[in-house]
């Protein structure tokens, strides 16, 4: 059972008016037989602000717990899935998801360090594969055409449950790249990153630079539409699938070995290389 309320806030005291942050989670005691309230402190650092109501963010919390919940309990019930933390520190020392949280704790929690090396800290999760394999939810289709285009292994469809997210991402060590921050509190789901922009183009930046995708990685090497690998082929082969202008015009040619899409050099490739 776990509350929370602002530091300094007088709901923050046994007995207080504390917002319940899981309602469901409580139900009538015996004062008598109740275990005992503990309270921890919390703060959260960085981008892990944009989960947190206004009022909580860049600000300690207090939170109230009975039992020894493990620390990722109280993490995600103040509203930060689990994917997005990269380091916890409980009384400055740094510990994984399976520590017990212990009354008057005070806990630091932090996102993914840009260039800070902490690998000699107490891990919360492997590192993702690499190269990165993804899976997007409906909300990101455009998203996950674009990461195929620079080619990278990118899963989506329109009609993905997000049980099925989380079982294929757990089951194929994927990351999953999702709008709905709700999917990243999936316990099955290990690697996930909750997308900020709306705008394509950013979108793409931002997942780049939170997975270090490397210009170096080579293009054109996925099927925009389905996913699969792209391979060359010779123009004689496709000589017949081809348009008069296609074929007076381009000598270079890719196709799906899903779907046999056909694939050449146009225009458009150099205006998305432009981008």
């Amino acid at each position: 059972m776990i509350e929370h309320s602002e530091k300094n806030d007088p709901a923050a005291t046994p007995g207080g008016p504390a917002s319940h942050v899981r309602r469901e989670d409580f139900q009538e005691q015996d004062a008598d037989n109740a275990p005992p309230w503990h309270t921890a402190e919390f703060r959260f650092y960085g981008i892990l602000n944009d989960f947190l109501p206004l009022p909580r963010q860049q600000r300690t919390s207090t939170c109230r717990f009975q039992g020894c919940p493990g620390i990722k309990d109280p993490v995600e019930a103040l509203g930060v899935p689990h994917t997005e933390v990269e380091l916890i520190l409980v009384r400055g020392h740094a510990v994984d998801f399976g520590y017990r949280l212990r009354e008057g704790d005070r806990v630091a929690v932090y996102p993914p360090f840009g260039s800070l090396n902490i690998q000699s800290l107490a891990r919360l999760r492997e590192p993702p594969p690499d190269p990165p394999g993804f899976i997007v939810d409906v909300n990101l289709g455009k998203l996950a055409r674009r990461l195929r285009w620079l080619g990278y292994d990118c899963l989506f469809r329109n009609d993905y449950r997000d049980s099925e997210i989380a079982d294929i991402a757990a089951g194929e060590r994927r990351i999953v790249l999702t709008r709905d921050r709700r999917l990243l509190h999936a316990r099955r789901i290990v690697h996930g990153y909750w997308v900020r922009n709306v705008q394509v183009e950013q979108q793409v930046i931002e997942v780049a630079c939170r997975y270090g995708l490397s210009t170096a990685h080579p293009p054109f090497t996925r099927c925009m539409v389905c996913n699969g690998q792209l391979i060359e082929t010779d123009k004689a082969a496709v000589w017949d699938e081809l348009a008069p202008k296609t074929r007076l015009y381009y000598e270079h040619f890719l196709r799906c070995e899903s779907c046999r899409r056909i694939y050449w050099e146009g225009s458009h490739v150099e205006h998305m290389r432009k981008r």
